[in-house]
């Protein structure tokens, strides 16, 4: 059985040839490898780290388990899909409902759990029906409002929770990620959010130098004076242990939150296979099932032991198409730094550190970035937003899921925010559909062709949290 494990050396193994790309199925010299494996997994340090971070997760246990997603994936694709797979920022959302209504980490884990079954069966509905069946269910206008409806839903969290920790250090570093984000170029564009976390760290330990500490709410809400970086734990963890682990815990108010999630991480996964095909000059479409489903086995590993979901990240697209090295002998290279670094608690102390004022500040950037990407799903898919059958149901989900309006069933079960929003822009856009006049109803492109574009000098711009982030997903 070919795992995809096998590589041919490329050239002369220094560099790809004029011209060229060096190939899934083909490799550098392993040291060269190895070094781009690292480079891979700094490339993905900013959003993926920051992710569980803000769903409240073990970042070691993150970092151990995006290794395993990753190898699992490869295993999965046989090779042919160069990816490295870490935490979307899509579940961050969720994960602050679920917890806003009193729920656990079991509880956040739980219900991504069966975000990734979702998945996973979603993965293999598309290897039997093939891409069609995703435009069937969530056309252009359904799955660009689930998207910014996710992203927006994340406003408040910024505003209440991480901003007024530190305000003035927050506005910094946003400032300093947008210019990092819009000025860099190449690799250094590709990890804007790992430099703005670098300059936060600086300005927060140069503040507490110069000012002292800051008089604010702290992580837990109440108003107290406090050092902005607190480096305690880090000197208390050790070198080298596992990672804390715990089982989840399944609740219906949390899962069906968490549900709609499904929509973004399709979406993300035929940007990511779709961009993957352009620049490696193969057809990957018959790819995209077991793709889907891959990302939904690695996220059910995952939260089964408390980690949070893995699905296909963008920053590493960023890193290929500017070193020409779509090896996955590289993303082996990065799988094994990751379960490393899982293996170091000081390490993922350093991680959970992170001062509330540069979250606050990266937050901004990043959560508008999410919702954003839904227009831009939009725009790639020439979603005509003047016809009411596309603007009704993606305006009412919108505001909803934004505002988070609440329905109430009964005394104990009731749909707000982002699931109240996202089955109403289903629903309503299907049952409108079925109403509306011959002439509402316009052939829209395939979700697959629709959500990711590559450009040979700046790189691919793609939908996903993780890029958005770039760029998140």
């Amino acid at each position: 059985m070919d795992l995809g494990v096998r590589w041919k050396l490329h050239g002369d193994g220094r560099r790809p040839e004029p011209g060229a790309v060096v190939r899934p199925d083909e490799r550098l010299s392993w040291p060269r490898t190895i070094g781009l494996g690292a480079q891979h997994v700094v490339a993905m340090f900013g959003a993926s780290f920051v992710a569980p971070v803000l769903m409240g997760l073990d970042p070691n246990l993150a970092i151990m388990m995006s290794g395993v997603a990753t190898a699992i994936f490869l295993l999965a694709t046989r090779g042919h899909v160069p990816s490295y797979l870490g935490c979307s920022l899509s579940f961050v959302g969720v994960a602050a409902v679920i917890r806003a209504q009193g729920g656990t980490s079991a509880t956040v884990t739980g219900a991504v759990f069966v975000v990734g079954v979702a998945l996973f069966l979603v993965g293999l509905a598309v290897r039997r029906f093939g891409a069609r069946i995703i435009h069937a269910a969530m056309p252009p206008i359904v799955t660009g409002a689930v998207v910014m409806l996710i992203g927006f839903n994340l406003a408040p969290v910024t505003a209440s929770t991480y901003w007024p920790q530190d305000q003035w250090t927050a506005l910094l570093v946003m400032l300093f990620t947008g210019l990092a984000v819009v000025c860099l170029r190449g690799f250094w564009s590709r990890i804007a959010i790992f430099l703005g976390l670098l300059f936060g760290y600086g300005i927060s330990w140069a503040f507490d130098r110069i000012f002292g500490k800051i008089h604010s709410v702290d992580a837990s809400g109440k108003l107290t004076d406090h050092w902005r970086l607190d480096l305690s734990a880090v000197g208390k963890a050790d070198w080298v242990g596992l990672p804390s682990f715990h089982g989840p815990s399944f609740q219906w108010s949390a899962i069906l939150v968490a549900l709609p999630v499904v929509i973004a991480l399709v979406a993300e996964n035929a940007g990511h296979v779709k961009a993957v095909g352009e620049m490696t000059g193969e057809t990957l479409d018959d790819k995209l099932g077991t793709a889907i489903s891959a990302d939904g086995v690695a996220s059910m590993l995952s939260t089964a032991v408390g980690g949070p979901p893995n699905t296909t990240y963008s920053e590493n697209i960023g890193v290929m198409a500017a070193t020409r090295v779509y090896s996955t002998a590289a993303y082996w290279a990065a799988a094994g730094f990751a379960l490393l670094f899982g293996l170091c608690p000081k390490f993922g102390a350093v991680v959970a550190a992170i001062p509330g004022g540069v979250l606050g500040g990266i937050t901004v950037i990043l959560y508008g970035m999410i919702g954003l990407l839904g227009a831009q799903i939009w725009l790639n898919a020439r979603v005509d937003l003047r016809n009411p059958l596309n603007l009704v149901p993606a305006a009412a989900g919108i505001i909803i899921g934004v505002g988070g309006v609440t329905l109430e069933f009964t005394d104990n079960f009731s749909l707000n925010g982002i699931a109240l929003g996202t089955l109403v822009v289903i629903t309503g856009y299907h049952a409108l559909r079925a109403m509306a006049p011959a002439h509402l109803k316009t052939q829209e492109p395939l979700l697959d062709e629709g959500t990711s574009s590559y450009d040979a000098d700046d790189g691919p711009e793609s939908t996903t949290p993780g890029r958005d982030q770039r760029a998140s997903s």
